[in-house]
């Protein structure tokens, strides 16, 4: 279990008290993620404003949670890939194949997001130094050189929230448990 603190609106640091406010009006509640990163009002500031960008690029959303779900897997983030397993599946309607092909590694039925998902794990583990070979393949699937870019924002927004939960254990939120994961 987590020493961390899950600050709900009304009792986190008053710098992140706004945010989490924002956060409640648009999913709800306040996810355990955001309530643990509002420790650090900078931290939760930086995630959301790299969310906000993400979600005015130029990449669907069915495709920002492709990256999202593939750099989770990556890093080995079971909150992450069951939030946004779930926000796929339920919210956005991806293709539940799609999802679960992206959970588990393997090949996605939709070539185009297959692409996508095996590009953002080149990005991954090479660093961002892709062959010209696999950047010529993401081109050649209708991606543009804006949308290269557009994946590594994905995968830093992403990365973010990976490592903080790394670190800070967060407990999975009830509404996420029917997509629980593990590595």
């Amino acid at each position: 279990m987590s020493n961390f603190t899950i600050h709900s609106a009304e009792q986190a640091p008053a710098q992140s008290q706004p945010l989490l406010t924002a956060v409640q009006q648009k999913y709800g509640f306040v996810p355990n993620l955001f309530g643990s990163l509002a420790e650090s009002p900078s931290t939760l500031s930086a995630y959301i404003a790299l969310g906000s960008a993400l979600e005015k690029s130029s990449l669907s959303p069915a495709e920002q949670q492709t990256i999202l779900i593939a750099t989770s897997v990556e890093n080995g983030c079971t909150y992450c890939v069951a939030a946004h397993s779930l926000v796929a599946k339920h919210m956005l309607k991806v293709d539940p194949a799609v999802v679960d092909a992206l959970r588990s590694k393997s090949a996605i039925p939709d070539n185009k997001l297959n692409v996508l998902a095996e590009f953002t794990r080149a990005v991954m583990e090479n660093r961002g130094e892709v062959s010209s070979k696999r950047l010529e393949d993401f081109l050649a699937a209708g991606y543009t050189h804006q949308q290269v870019l557009e994946v590594t924002l994905a995968i830093a927004m992403k990365t973010l929230s990976n490592y903080a939960n790394g670190l800070m254990n967060i407990p999975l939120d009830e509404a996420f448990k029917p997509e629980a994961w593990q590595k």
